[in-house]
């Protein structure tokens, strides 16, 4: 079942790729981007993991945590440099897809193909060309999994729920700046059709 604005996040409480507890309670004073991303090769994610993870120092700073999840296992992940690298950001491995079902995330065979037809040459281009990981699924990975993005004020309630409608529709990066800056979401259509006059 789809989270909705307003509700209490999911509370779960379990150790990260890197062996620290990752425990959602620990963080009710502070605002949270949950990012629910697909398996360790898939470079749609990878392009945003690696555009949050520039931004992750500037946005800490402000107050905004980060804890990104991923469907591969623990070892497919520490096996990438890359996903290695995304510490200090908490990065959580959910191959049985607990918290992914916890948070309402879609599965839909059609968005995904849909979103390979249409985007893939150009976003594996994207993704090769900042060396970043791609390559086929592993061990129960799923080609259908469709990303989704949480923004989480503090006592841990969800002031954003963000569920892909293709596999490049993501959070926009100043949306997620403003809730950093002032808790504050403004709506994205209004802020786009302002910006289009």
């Amino acid at each position: 079942m789809k989270l909705s604005k307003d509700l209490t996040a999911p509370v779960f409480n379990q150790k990260d790729i890197f062996g620290r507890t990752i425990n959602l309670e620990e963080y009710r004073d502070k605002k949270i981007l949950i990012a629910f991303f697909r398996h360790a090769g898939c470079p749609f994610c990878n392009l945003r993991v690696h555009a949050l993870t520039k931004v992750h120092e500037e946005l800490k700073a402000k107050g905004l945590e980060m804890i990104f999840f991923f469907e591969s296992k623990e070892n497919v992940l520490l096996r990438s440099i890359f996903h290695k690298e995304v510490s200090p950001i908490p990065l959580l491995s959910d191959p049985e897809k607990q918290w992914y079902d916890a948070y309402g995330l879609e599965s839909s065979g059609l968005k995904s193909a849909v979103s390979h037809v249409t985007t893939f040459v150009q976003t594996a281009f994207k993704a090769k060309m900042k060396g970043l990981p791609m390559h086929t699924m592993a061990d129960g990975e799923s080609i259908k999994t469709i990303p989704a993005e949480f923004l989480v004020d503090k006592d841990l309630v969800i002031k954003k729920v963000h569920y892909s409608a293709n596999l490049t529709d993501r959070l926009d990066l100043n949306l997620i700046q403003k809730f950093a800056d002032d808790g504050n979401i403004f709506d994205e259509t209004k802020e786009s059709l302002k910006a289009a006059v």
